[in-house]
């Protein structure tokens, strides 16, 4: 007697799943490529940039999202001193162009916020879209004395907070507190090739 079968069940590659993940060494030459194709060449020039050169992200907030393995997403989150109140900042947050149907931006901020949420932070800050990262709890109600190191249009100036109150009376400069990269790796980071609304 021959045991039944059950049918198998094509998935079109729109319908092909995704998974989050720890952002991995190998993912370097990937990660580039879809920062290019979201920003552009010129990206390295963008005012939230200045405080991510030669920084670490924050422990285990670096997040890649990966279909039929190739990285379709990624966000980081970086320590800074937010007007003097510790923070993070969240950026960038990009998505392949191709994949911007399939929830992988939402589910990359989920991640990332409650991944800081666990680790102990007290509030994230973000220069993006209010509409889009709304939903997310952003606001520009407690950044309205923060500055940042470039030209930035201030009503996307976004924060929220995991610590009621960690954002109040900010005021001031926001600057980078990341662990340094060692030299090198710095200098390879400064020198690297060149929908979803993004972080930048």
């Amino acid at each position: 007697m021959t045991a039944s079968r059950k049918p198998q069940i094509a998935l079109t590659s729109k319908a092909a799943p995704f998974a989050i993940r720890a952002e991995r060494a190998s993912d370097v030459a990937m990660r580039e490529a879809l920062l290019d194709a979201c920003f552009g060449e010129t990206r390295h020039q963008r005012t939230c940039q200045r405080l991510r050169d030669g920084r670490a992200p924050a422990a285990g907030l670096a997040l890649a999202a990966v279909r039929e393995g190739k990285l379709v997403g990624t966000v980081r989150l970086w320590h800074v001193s937010a007007g003097g109140r510790p923070a993070l900042v969240l950026g960038p947050l990009a998505v392949d162009p191709a994949c911007r149907e399939l929830g992988i931006g939402a589910a990359l901020m989920h991640q990332a916020l409650a991944a800081a949420r666990a680790r102990g932070h007290a509030a994230v800050i973000l220069l993006g879209d209010a509409p889009y990262y709304a939903r997310f709890g952003f606001t520009a109600e407690k950044t309205g004395e923060l500055s940042l190191p470039g030209a930035f249009e201030r009503d996307r100036l976004l924060g929220l907070e995991f610590t009621e109150g960690a954002l109040d009376g900010a005021w001031g400069m926001v600057v980078p507190t990341g662990k340094p990269l060692p030299k090198a790796r710095a200098v390879r980071a400064v020198k690297a090739p060149l929908a979803v609304p993004h972080a930048a």
